[in-house]
């Protein structure tokens, strides 16, 4: 089913099988959180219709026409109501739409100041009065607002919310909300659990597939306005005249919905593509080969976003093989985007141990002595822990320590350190904690999310972005439940003091159901997922212990005979004496990186939060926690409290039977099977690994 042709035969037939009584229609997971099923309590029902009588539009544009679809194809499905479409009010319960500079109604109902407050994709909802005609006003500054706002109002009508006296106003903390697919031209995607690329370069530009609208109107639902198309392993073939075209095609269906797409680039694209001996930055044939590329990018893609670069790590080539430093690089083709407002992001993983032996601090080593020196129109992108998305890491110490310079946090959806597409785990209670951290760069009240906004340093730049799981698996991303993930982030990208059970409740409302019971269970499967996560994996601080290669078990022993950092035992240290990386001041000092209060708290034991307790600490297994349990007896509680905690998931969803449809049920139940199995084969493995060097090592019950 194509979801955006509201009126189409396909879809007019799906409504109807929908709400022929007692019918439970068997889904698949395409729909995502935009369900738009018939309301079935009749008292809820009429207040809505009551409230929804026509719709008041007087402009049009490519995204109102996306607009105006949008909402009667919502109130079509949920109501069972056409709404009539004027250009002026004439019934009570009349929604109006559009910005105040086009519409004549909205000036005699909204203040300017308003709108003002409301910037150009914020949107303010309101019951108001129209000549004594009780009205619902959806209205922005820019068209994309209105976008925002009536996706907004449809969450509000499908999470059954009153809305006849609403007052909302709502604008986004983050400028730049984007998708990064690490999806290649071949169409395989790296690191992706989901089936192939959505993107049919093949086939492209002649033929558009459908999804791309459905992928859109996602996205838009929840406030993301970018998507980075390509892997940041990047290949310079994308900066070509056929792959332009082929991507210009995509925008042209992404446009409507307020969405640009960018480019991850490869630093040598004009030696690959272009002919040129060299890449240097410094040179000027190659600063002329930029300008014309980004030209002629322009000339297909008017509002193409900029470009993403990995430079300089895990074999992609940087400016540093030329003597040239990472503000170098950046500013070169930050230079050749300024004139389009293009941006650059660049980013910040980067891990030469030549320049320290600890992998956790070379990001911050590298770059913050540039900070200052990038152009206006760069961002680095920062990963939110200074590792590789484990499943708990403390915050990158970047947030705060570039004050000159806006960083853009970089976040993972698809769960490559998390059970990939296996596991059901809700990340955005993970993100939250690193968003809410108290970095004391300027004083206490200095959030890591007021870093990534740019109001800590009143930075005029602002970014976040999150890794996609996206594929062309019939529900997008492998696991049903990862489909949160892609949720929570738009929400958080939108605004990030939202909280993570906020943001699950709408999600299971709009998903599966609006039942308190069944709404009660998967709020604590999710709630708990995240814990649960790391308890079975890396409890306490411990991190990087995935297999080699694939990262889905655990691989304790495994020694990379290559790099040490690729290894396990280079994170763990486990030995005799203990387990932990000692990255307090008497071993790496990597806790100097972070400000004052935080390099004090965590640089002791006695006060380090046990959360990040081996992450900073090489510890005996029989140091004393705070539970009065050994070192060792603790880590075994937690491996064996994760495995539990899967097995309490199971048993809520298996009380879900017969209130979930059929297909979905089976296919999150078949899940959370092979997440127990993993689950255990987590602890088992590390428990009788770490068992050869603990003092007890026989003891598996944690007394």
């Amino acid at each position: 089913m194509h979801l955006s042709r509201p009126y189409s035969m396909q879809w007019l037939l799906w409504m109807v099988i929908v709400f022929l009584p007692g019918t439970v229609l068997a889904e698949d997971g395409y729909e995502l959180w935009l369900r738009y099923n018939r309301i079935p309590d009749p008292e809820l029902l009429s207040y809505y219709k009551k409230h929804a009588t026509e719709m008041v539009v007087q402009q049009s544009c490519p995204i109102f026409r996306t607009v105006q679809d949008e909402l009667l194809m919502a109130l079509q499905g949920l109501l069972g109501q056409e709404l009539p479409v004027n250009p002026s009010v004439s019934k009570k319960g009349a929604i109006i739409l559009g910005t105040l500079d086009e519409s004549p109604i909205l000036r005699r109902l909204v203040q300017p100041l308003e709108m003002e407050i409301a910037g150009d994709e914020g949107y303010i909802i309101r019951s108001l009065s129209f000549d004594n005609r009780p009205v619902t006003v959806i209205a922005a500054n820019k068209s994309k607002g209105v976008l925002y706002g009536v996706f907004r109002f449809i969450c509000l009508i499908q999470n059954r919310q009153a809305i006849d006296r609403l007052s909302i106003r709502s604008k986004p903390r983050i400028q730049r909300r984007l998708l990064n697919h690490w999806d290649n031209l071949n169409g395989s995607v790296e690191r992706g659990y989901a089936g192939k690329s959505i993107w049919n370069w093949e086939k492209l530009p002649a033929e558009i597939d459908s999804r791309y609208e459905d992928y859109a109107r996602a996205n838009a639902s929840i406030g993301i306005n970018g998507t980075v198309m390509n892997n940041v392993n990047s290949q310079a073939e994308i900066l070509t005249k056929g792959y332009i075209s082929k991507a210009a095609a995509i925008a042209n269906v992404l446009r409507p919905y307020g969405i640009r797409v960018y480019f991850s680039v490869k630093f040598t694209s004009p030696m690959e593509i272009g002919g040129l001996s060299t890449a240097d930055p410094f040179d000027p044939g190659v600063r002329r080969w930029w300008k014309e590329r980004v030209r002629q990018i322009y000339e297909q893609i008017p509002d193409f976003g900029g470009f993403l670069v990995k430079a300089y790590s895990e074999g992609q080539p940087g400016p540093q093989i030329y003597g040239r430093t990472h503000a170098d690089g950046a500013n070169m083709l930050a230079e050749a985007l300024s004139p389009f407002e293009g941006i650059v992001m660049w980013r910040s993983f980067v891990y030469d141990l030549s320049i320290d032996s600890d992998r956790a601090k070379c990001g911050y080593l590298e770059f913050v002595p540039l900070d200052g020196q990038f152009a206006a129109n760069v961002l680095i992108q920062s990963k939110n822990g200074p590792v590789d998305f484990q499943p708990r890491e403390p915050f990158n110490p970047l947030f705060g320590a570039m004050q000159k310079t806006p960083l853009m946090m970089e976040l993972q959806i698809t769960q490559e350190y998390t059970g990939q597409g296996k596991h059901l785990v809700y990340l955005a209670p993970q993100w939250k904690e690193v968003l809410d951290s108290e970095t004391f760069a300027k004083g206490s009240g200095t959030l890591v999310a007021g870093i990534v906004d740019g109001s800590a340093e009143n930075h005029a730049l602002s970014g976040i972005a999150g890794v996609s799981g996206i594929g062309t698996d019939r529900n997008w991303m492998g696991h049903h439940f990862s489909q949160a993930n892609w949720y929570a982030f738009g929400r958080l990208a939108w605004d990030p003091a939202l909280t993570s059970e906020q943001i699950a409740e709408e999600w299971i409302e709009m998903t599966w159901s609006n039942d308190p019971e069944t709404i009660d269970a998967i709020m604590k499967m999710m709630a708990g997922s995240w814990e649960a996560c790391v308890d079975y994996m890396t409890p306490l601080g411990l991190h990087h212990l995935m297999a080699a290669g694939h990262h889905y078990g655990p691989e304790p022993e495994y020694v990379n005979p290559d790099r040490a950092d690729w290894s396990s035992t280079y994170y763990h240290k486990a030995d005799s004496e203990g387990i932990g990386f000692d990255r307090s001041s008497a071993g790496t000092n990597a806790v100097n990186q972070y400000a004052g209060p935080l390099r004090k708290l965590w640089d002791s034991p006695a006060t380090c939060p046990e959360k990040y307790l081996l992450w900073f600490h090489h510890l005996p297994w029989t140091h004393q926690m705070s539970s009065g349990k050994t070192l060792w007896q603790e880590l075994q509680l937690r491996y064996n409290r994760g495995v539990e905690s899967v097995m309490t998931m199971q048993k809520a969803w298996d009380s879900l039977e017969g209130k979930i449809d059929e297909e979905r049920f089976e296919h999150v139940k078949a899940r959370l099977e092979m997440q127990l199995e993993n689950a255990q084969e987590w602890r088992d493995v590390c428990l009788d690994y770490f068992g050869r060097f603990a003092e007890s090592p026989d003891t598996r019950d944690g007394e």
